[in-house]
């Protein structure tokens, strides 16, 4: 089995190690909170897809496992959307993610605030250990947002100093994401019958990446903006066979 240990300055009394899976290792099943968890985790991939962002190098996963070895005992933690910029191997099935080991750390994890536990701001060290310092003390994951979908508030935390500290948004009340080349922000509004808060991207130029519903509504404006335009010039858009 490939192993690697952790180059990173690890917490005091804990050896890290990045070791794939063992075939019979069961994951933590993690059980969705909500109905709208996964639409907000599918609508923050719609985006990137049809902008054409996403590469076949590129993981972008929702409640999928990233794991670690800590003092020889495997740990697998799901956040609800993880996006990691490069992995060593492209593959169709991919059961978990060892940072590491199969490829970069991830960028950022965004977890949708759960009215259950807290576990997302989980400091727990011992076995095992909590949300919050899995990704900060064990994968130093660089982004980590907390999302909450009822009230709209985002916290945005990056990793200085091996600490997560909390970031203010720029006037528009979004993050600029270096790494992505994007912006993230929060949206109010309707999608697949949800109504409230969403989180959404935006370009360099503050241009809001579209879902496919929104894209084709922009296309009709766009012919319908063309046609009149014809019109005006005596053109007859009928003539006109790729219109």
């Amino acid at each position: 089995m490939a192993t690697l240990f952790s180059e990173t300055k690890s917490p005091p009394g804990l050896v890290i190690s990045w070791e794939a899976l063992p075939d019979d290792f069961q994951l933590e099943d993690e059980p969705v909170d909500n109905t709208g968890q996964p639409l907000l985790a599918g609508a923050l991939r719609e985006s990137l897809e049809i902008s054409g962002f996403i590469q076949p190098q590129m993981l972008i996963a929702s409640n999928f496992a990233l794991c670690a070895t800590i003092n020889g005992q495997f740990i697998a933690k799901a956040p609800d959307w993880v996006y990691v910029a490069s992995v060593k191997e492209i593959l169709a099935e991919r059961q978990s993610y060892t940072p590491n080991l199969e490829g970069e750390v991830p960028a950022i994890v965004i977890e949708f605030l759960s009215d259950k536990d807290g576990s997302e701001y989980s400091f727990k060290r011992t076995y095992p250990p909590g949300k919050w310092f899995f990704y900060e003390q064990i994968l130093q994951i660089p982004i980590y947002v907390i999302f909450d979908p009822d009230g709209g508030l985002l916290e945005y935390y990056q990793l200085e100093n091996e600490r997560y500290e909390l970031k203010q948004p720029d006037e528009n009340g979004r993050h600029w994401i270096e790494t992505m080349g994007l912006f993230l922000g929060t949206w109010q509004g309707t999608k697949e019958g949800r109504t409230g808060y969403w989180l959404r991207w935006w370009d360099k130029d503050g241009n809001l990446l579209p879902w496919a519903i929104e894209k084709i509504e922009q296309e009709r404006q766009e012919k319908e903006r063309l046609i009149a335009y014809l019109r005006s010039q005596g053109i007859d858009p009928n003539n006109l066979p790729n219109l």
